[in-house]
């Protein structure tokens, strides 16, 4: 572990901040193939949010475990976040577990605050000291929130 400790900067937290559409999620789903590659017996949790589109146009959301587990988060036809299936997925992942050396969490939206079990438990992850790295993807509207103690103020 200590290679892969040697292999990042300092700072335990990564939060790149940018516009929809650069690539965000596949630069998480490079880095965990990376890491799934050089060290096979690394423990990652975490999920990831996709776009589920229907001939070209944006329908949905769905939330992907990193083992490919898959559940609806949110319709946009009927403009509804479904709580219950994201939290049923989503919430298991950001149980901190003593050999879990690693959360990849992509992203800390709108979408996913709809569950009000979802904040408390990204924030022990956080605080968790057995965790060494944590690597979160927080849009602009998120790392300014009250919660995160800065102003409500967008970019």
């Amino acid at each position: 572990m200590n290679q892969i400790e040697s292999e990042f900067v300092l700072n335990r937290l990564y939060i790149p901040s940018t516009p929809q559409g650069v690539g965000k999620t596949t630069l998480i789903a490079r880095v965990l193939e990376n890491l799934r590659t050089s060290y096979p017996n690394l423990k990652i949790q975490g999920f990831f949010t996709l776009e589920i589109r229907q001939e070209g146009e944006r329908v949905g959301f769905e939330v992907v475990t990193l083992d490919g587990r898959t559940a609806p988060l949110a319709s946009i036809n009927i403009s509804r976040v479904d709580v219950a299936s994201f939290e049923s997925l989503a919430l298991p992942e950001l149980q901190v577990k003593e050999d879990t050396y690693l959360f990849m969490i992509d992203e800390v939206g709108k979408m996913e605050l709809f569950s009000s079990l979802f904040f408390p438990a990204m924030l022990r992850v956080l605080e968790s000291k057995k965790i060494n790295l944590q690597w979160l993807f927080l849009p602009p509207y998120v790392l300014h929130s009250r919660e995160f103690g800065h102003s409500n103020t967008r970019y």
